[in-house]
């Protein structure tokens, strides 16, 4: 009996030791900086960081697994405050499968002018309800794995050289943005991918100035493009293309090189020259029920599909406040066919984009709207989106 119960407290003993600690972070908590409890953290640990403390120059390399990341009572906000990790940014993440959610990063800036609010390093991560803002680049991403980043604003992040971008994923596996808003990158891309696979969905591209592309997918890989509202300005950097694909030559990462653009709001406030879709070969594109809005270039091009697009004056709510909803006598209402799918993934739209970076779950009518709005939807909140998008 005695050997028994020992044994049994052995157990207890041993998943006691293994149970992720809840560290919490800021003034009369455990740790006074979140760069503190990521160094005395373990895998599989939260991170709390309470926004009423002052974390400025608290920047560091996160290597333990399994993080989570989480800021409470608001948003903190991480200052590089002239300083960086490693001379890359304000968080370099080593730690595989990493969760960072409700902070704000400014400031990163590093001698070879590519400091960013995270430098990810390690696999697999997801970036929820986060704010980059005046870094030289928001997020920067190597081989990491699959990557998501969702409900997270980006803006003013750049050095001005066309090398660094609001957000920059490099050669993941995949790629999934959504519920995002980048806006006023300074001279780069308001999103950059060399993923695999890449899911664009629902998301507010609007470079109001400033920008290079609003979407580049460098070396192409397989492709899903829906339901985005993406805009360029007349004082946009490079006015040559809104959405460019393959623009760098094929990788052998990326061996498909199939694009879908559907159900997106494009428009053009540049020059007339400007493309809104730049693909280059060898690729394939269906392109359906977008609207394309102003003077820009829709041509088809060598293994691209155009089907059921809205050119023309679509009668938008205010385009000047970047309001692309469709007015009750617009045109491009019931303008759209049922998209189809590919494979398992569906091209109908099923989420629209809300400001302020947050989304709806949406139900179209029988008539399908082109454009990244149905004007006869009945919408809800997805369950798992930020409490400030319920405001």
């Amino acid at each position: 009996m005695i050997f028994r119960v020992s044994f049994l407290l052995l157990i207890l003993a041993a998943c006691n030791l293994g149970r992720a600690a809840v560290r919490e972070v800021g003034p009369n908590r455990s740790y006074r900086t979140p760069c503190q409890a990521i160094a005395a953290a373990a895998d599989g640990d939260q991170i709390l960081i309470d926004a009423t403390g002052s974390y400025d120059g608290d920047v560091c390399v996160i290597t333990a697994n399994r993080l989570t990341l989480r800021g409470i009572n608001g948003r903190p906000r991480l200052n590089a405050a002239g300083r960086s990790a490693e001379r890359k940014g304000i968080w370099v993440i080593r730690g595989n499968s990493t969760l960072v959610e409700n902070i704000e990063f400014t400031g990163a800036r590093v001698p070879d002018r590519n400091g960013a609010g995270i430098r990810q390093e390690g696999l697999h991560l997801t970036v929820r309800n986060c704010y980059f803002h005046h870094n030289e680049t928001g997020i920067l991403t190597g081989a990491s794995g699959r990557v998501i980043v969702e409900y997270c604003e980006f803006a003013y992040n750049g050095h001005g050289d066309g090398q660094s971008h609001n957000l920059y994923v490099n050669h993941a596996s995949s790629f999934l943005m959504r519920f995002c808003y980048s806006h006023h990158s300074i001279g780069g891309q308001l999103a950059k991918s060399r993923a695999a696979v890449n899911y664009i969905l629902y998301n507010r591209l609007t470079d109001e100035g400033g920008s290079n592309y609003e979407i580049d997918l460098s070396n192409g890989g397989l492709s899903y493009v829906i339901g985005n509202v993406i805009q360029k300005s007349s004082t946009a950097t490079n006015r040559a293309a809104m959405l460019s694909y393959l623009a760098e030559g094929a990788s052998p990462a990326n061996p498909d090189h199939r694009l879908f653009v559907a159900g997106n709001t494009f428009v053009n406030h540049g020059p007339a020259y400007c493309r809104f879709l730049a693909i280059f070969p060898p690729s394939s594109a269906i392109v359906r029920n977008n609207i394309f809005a102003g003077a820009g270039i829709l041509a088809k091009q060598p293994g691209v599909t155009l089907e059921n697009n809205f050119t023309g004056d679509p009668r938008f709510v205010n385009p000047r406040a970047f309001d692309y909803h469709l007015t009750p006598a617009s045109p491009a209402i019931g303008a759209a066919r049922a998209p189809g799918a590919d494979g398992a993934f569906s091209l109908a739209p099923q989420f629209e984009y809300r400001d302020r970076a947050c989304g709806w779950r949406i139900l179209p009518a029988a008539k399908l709207d082109a454009g990244a709005f149905q004007s006869g939807a009945s919408r809800e909140a997805p369950p798992e989106q930020p409490r400030r998008c319920s405001h």
